[in-house]
């Protein structure tokens, strides 16, 4: 006979037709209270002839703790022991992967977790895999897009089953709360292992869990955690007809090449404002354009530049990409761009002095230097997205507490003798010493764009910011500068 919690899980799984079809199931175990029920929740179900399939357990080890982080890992090898199942385990060097693409390292591990897993499950011949998220795991993502600005879209939360690479990726736990999982890792006795870094609130996920959250269920009538996963549930049934009208559209609307993509801006216009977002959202994430960075107010600008734009307009976007009006289309592609200032014939090395001025930022607005064009947007906090903030984002575009500005704030190359406090350092390094010691590539040094205002360079574009402009939680307004390459193909 099936526990409770067990059984709940079994119904979430026939519900949403998880693990249809599959003969082997990887299961990520990272240890903790969630992954530890997940593994034996699925192992129970399996034993008991609710499933048929085989599972395999992965660890993938961040490094991230010393000696805890291997502790860990030896912790689940011998909990899939116990349970007579194959481990497989998988050491990641998160911080080198955050240094080298300029990524937080919450971004980082999630970009190696996913990449490694899609890995492993080929490797293991797994058509599924699964995760250990929970009801309170959704409401905080639903809470976490609810205050960078979201469409429905990013309401529906972390949905059940979603494909990634050529792997479907379940949460079967998505319908029992934290409190359950914990509940049902008591009743029967089995251990888990706690990381200190989860109660850390510096990062916006422990933040929203053990601070927003709880603030706002004290002010909540009913259980706050149930009335989010009702809204996560409703959006993803309004997100499916969505897709539904999408997929119909698509074939007549949307044509898809090596390095751009073409929509037909006037049926584009015609849609339903909602479908047209989320066939612009699909058309942005085509390999061909591989935009991952855009926020809700990005897709909109899009698609107010398909219904009003004139033949011509540009719309420049985070990531180096870039939209163009034409008199029946809209082209999306990335502008070519392999550092920020264009050589110049004769300059050799480190631009000169004075190849190119200093010029005073629009804010908002556009400003060109030389073969540049920098976009500034000033966002509120509610509108601005923090897991891009936190480092998932091109590094051609940078998020700065804009009432830390000492304006004005121009653009100009880098010059002999710079100084500034990189973000995250103590005291302040010459630029030029800093871009050797981080290993940046010649050919981005001698193209290095250097904004400054009154009190000194706020950033070193593309590599890092100053730490006196960084986003805080108590940032009010933010500002968004992008840099994109105009020069002539």
């Amino acid at each position: 006979m099936l526990d409770k919690l067990e059984q709940d899980v079994a119904d979430f799984i026939h519900r949403h037709g998880l693990f249809a079809g599959a003969e082997r199931i990887l299961l990520a175990v990272s240890g903790g209270a969630d992954s530890i029920a997940l593994l034996h929740v699925l192992h129970g179900l399996r034993t008991r002839g609710a499933m048929d399939a085989t599972l395999v357990c992965v660890h993938i080890n961040h490094h991230l703790r010393g000696l805890a982080s291997d502790d860990d890992e030896r912790f689940v090898v011998a909990q899939a022991a116990r349970l007579g199942l194959p481990a497989v385990t998988r050491a990641v060097d998160v911080r080198a992967h955050a240094r080298a693409r300029r990524l937080s390292i919450e971004t980082a591990a999630r970009q190696l977790r996913r990449t490694h897993l899609v890995e492993i499950a080929h490797d293991q011949q797994c058509t599924w895999a699964s995760t250990g998220h929970q009801q309170n795991d959704n409401a905080e993502t639903v809470i976490q897009r609810l205050g960078r600005g979201t469409g429905f879209r990013g309401l529906a939360g972390i949905r059940p089953a979603r494909w990634i690479g050529d792997l479907w990726l379940a949460s079967p736990l998505l319908g029992v709360t934290r409190q359950e999982i914990v509940r049902y890792l008591n009743d029967h006795g089995l251990a888990w292992r706690e990381d200190h870094t989860n109660v850390d609130v510096t990062y916006m996920r422990n933040y929203i869990r053990h601070r927003l959250l709880p603030g706002l269920q004290r002010e909540a009538h009913g259980n706050l955690i149930d009335a989010l996963a009702g809204l996560a549930a409703s959006a993803t049934r309004l997100y499916g007809r969505i897709e539904r009208e999408v997929e119909e559209a698509w074939p007549g609307l949307v044509e898809v090449g090596e390095d751009k993509v073409i929509i037909r801006a006037p049926q584009l216009a015609s849609l339903p404002e909602i479908v047209a977002v989320e066939l612009i959202r699909r058309a942005v994430a085509c390999p061909a354009v591989g935009g991952s960075d855009l926020a809700e107010l990005h897709y909109r600008g899009l698609l107010r530049l398909a219904r009003q734009g004139s033949d011509g307009k540009e719309l420049s976007l985070p990531g180096g990409l870039v939209a163009r009006r034409k008199p029946e289309h809209l082209t999306l592609g990335k502008d070519r761009q392999v550092g920020c200032v264009p050589r110049t014939a004769g300059t050799g090395g480190m631009m000169g002095r004075d190849a190119h001025p200093t010029v005073v930022l629009a804010i908002p607005g556009r400003t060109r230097l030389a073969g540049s064009q920098i976009e500034a947007q000033i966002l509120p906090w509610s509108e601005a997205d923090s897991a891009r903030i936190a480092g998932d984002k091109s590094p051609l575009c940078e998020y700065l507490d804009f009432d830390r500005i000492e304006p004005p704030l121009i653009v100009r190359p880098r010059r002999v003798g710079d100084r500034f406090q990189p973000l995250g350092m103590a005291g302040e390094k010459k630029v030029g010493k800093f871009l050797t010691t981080a290993q940046v590539p010649r050919n981005v040094r001698d193209r290095i764009l250097i904004f400054a205002d009154r009190a000194g360079i706020v950033w070193v574009c593309p590599v890092r910011i100053g730490e006196r402009i960084k986003v805080t939680r108590r940032t009010q307004r933010v500002l968004q500068l992008t840099v994109s390459d105009t020069t002539p193909e």
